[in-house]
């Protein structure tokens, strides 16, 4: 009877946890499509980009694997709020703004799958035979008609496990960004822990939530995956 109290009876917590979980996906979504394109630009100046682009695109992908991500979300969060206020201050405001924590949470997250993202595209790119790339060529495809008709579907195609795996990261570490003031799924769980006394019962309601979240996007990517090779299957 407790139980069902605390979770599913007027004042309990079900309904809070549920809206955290969807904060919590919203969240990773958000940084995974960001880091996409990032990504996908990164990986074309280390494939396609002169000396200094091919530079400075490794050097970002090294630093951001390398540096813990609590790091990241921690320059984002203080550096865009300096900046804001820096811009306040010289429109003729004298408080501090701080930079919204979703949006931080989202550029964090983006910036930092991007770096894995870049790698994944460059790998499912380095797997499409050259000769295809020098048939598209002579068949007189442009630049932007080559990449829609004939490289991005075979990235996409080879990227999805990858980004797979990137999405799992990205998820994970969606609950560092509590640390910024966002309420999402374990941050909400460590409210209800406190102010209940019954941290066992909220943090085994999180796991079953991340489990749940998990295992509806590994279907997804599953499902992707399978109508991306069907174009490729005999008869």
């Amino acid at each position: 009877m407790r139980l069902f109290d605390l979770f599913l009876g007027p004042n309990g917590w079900g309904l809070p946890l549920l809206c955290a979980a969807l904060m919590t996906v919203a969240l990773s979504v958000s940084g995974l499509v960001v880091g996409a394109v990032l990504g996908a630009l990164l990986a074309y100046a280390r494939i396609a980009g002169g000396f200094i682009a091919r530079t400075a695109a490794d050097a970002i992908t090294t630093v951001l694997r390398g540096v813990p991500d609590l790091l990241v979300i921690y320059l984002f969060y203080f550096g865009g709020s300096q900046i804001l206020s820096w811009i306040g201050n010289a429109a003729g405001y004298g408080g501090f703004i701080g930079l919204p924590v979703f949006l931080t949470g989202v550029l964090a997250l983006g910036v930092v799958s991007a770096a894995y993202q870049a790698e994944v595209f460059r790998g499912a790119f380095n797997v499409i035979p050259r000769g295809q790339i020098e048939s598209a060529r002579a068949a007189g495809m442009g630049p932007l008609l080559m990449f829609r008709r004939v490289l991005a579907p075979q990235v996409f195609r080879h990227a999805l496990p990858g980004m797979g795996n990137v999405w799992q990261l990205i998820l994970k570490d969606s609950a560092l960004i509590s640390v910024i003031g966002l309420v999402e799924l374990l941050r909400a769980a460590q409210v209800g822990a406190g102010s209940t006394r019954e941290p066992f019962l909220f943090y085994s309601a999180a796991l079953l939530l991340y489990l749940a979240i998990t295992s509806l996007s590994g279907q997804a990517f599953r499902w992707a995956e399978i109508r991306s090779l069907r174009p490729f299957r005999r008869g």
